[in-house]
């Protein structure tokens, strides 16, 4: 069989200080595949500048000017990470064997990429890149981490645990990721229920090569509850099964307001009234937020609006 053709897509928000270092590393594993005779001469790296404020987009130019494997595309404006990544996905099917995506910053291993490669030579349609061991993660960081990946897990997301978007997908898993046409993009969930056959890459997470994280705290807390609104329903139902047990206890509250009002017991309860107001208030809100949260996303899916919109290529 022909060796296949290899696209390693890299979504780039401000990353000018980065992608040197990614973009010679990425080569020389491109280099070591072909070397090898795992993957073909024609294999690619994409960069995908996501609406970059520095000069990301005009680096992408001059290392294309530099080695041809080294293509881009440039969205008009900022549209995130999964947006990006979406279109870089997109912008390589149909014209490779298998897309590989991997952040710019080189903390996943891109050493990695040789394994996915014999991982799909062997017939795997998806390939996850998990990291092995997070010893280099605060304590905090790894217990909220793995906290929140049970929690997923129990709000009904199909996630896979210690893996972000280092990943393989095959031609025919690009093609079928093609049909989801959501808006509310969280790939991590969707690439799963593709359901092709898949396996998984261990690899050492690393510290960045340069710039700082588009991730922070809460950046990544409101990712992941956009994740779990995407792909479950389970938080409104949560709400339901906390207002049907509340209602069994003002049940029980009313018998026992009852009891004391005709055996003449009432005395005044400010303090019993104020907390109930407050803790019912604040439930109330927490309620109505959830519920928002999920009616902002139907407000967004149903105007179809394009996902991203690509202002300028470098494909030759």
């Amino acid at each position: 069989m022909p060796l296949p053709v290899i696209a390693i897509v890299v979504p780039c928000y401000n990353e000018e200080k980065a992608l040197p270092f990614s973009s010679a590393k990425l080569l020389s594993v491109l280099d070591c595949l072909v070397n090898d005779g795992i993957a073909s001469a024609g294999s690619y790296v994409l960069c995908c500048d996501d609406g970059s404020r520095d000069g990301t987009w005009e680096l992408i130019k001059s290392l294309h000017d530099e080695d041809a494997r080294i293509k881009g595309i440039s969205l008009a404006h900022n549209r995130g990470h999964q947006n990006v990544l979406l279109a870089g996905l997109m912008t390589v099917r149909g014209h490779c064997d298998a897309a590989i995506s991997i952040d710019a910053d080189l903390q996943d291993d891109p050493d990695a990429i040789i394994r996915m490669v014999n991982e799909f030579r062997q017939g795997k349609e998806v390939v996850y890149g998990v990291r092995s061991s997070r010893v280099t993660d605060t304590w905090f960081k790894r217990t909220t981490a793995h906290a929140f990946y049970s929690f997923q897990k129990k709000m009904g997301l199909e996630t896979v645990y210690d893996h972000a978007d280092y990943r393989l997908l095959s031609a025919r898993a690009l093609d079928l990721l093609s049909e989801y046409g959501e808006s509310n993009l969280f790939l991590r969930g969707i690439i799963p229920q593709i359901g092709l056959e898949c396996s998984v890459v261990k690899y050492e997470r690393h510290e960045r090569v340069a710039g700082e994280s588009k991730y922070p705290l809460g950046k990544m807390l409101s990712f992941s509850i956009d994740g779990i609104t995407s792909f479950s329903a389970k938080p409104i139902r949560f709400i339901f099964m906390t207002g049907l047990i509340l209602l069994l206890v003002d049940i029980v509250v009313a018998l026992y307001v009852l009891t004391a009002y005709f055996y003449h017991q009432t005395v005044s309860g400010w303090a019993s009234i104020m907390i109930s107001v407050w803790f019912f208030g604040s439930l109330m809100l927490m309620s109505i937020g959830i519920i928002g949260e999920y009616i902002g996303k139907i407000f967004v899916e149903v105007k179809h609006r394009p996902r991203y919109a690509i202002k300028e290529t470098l494909l030759d």
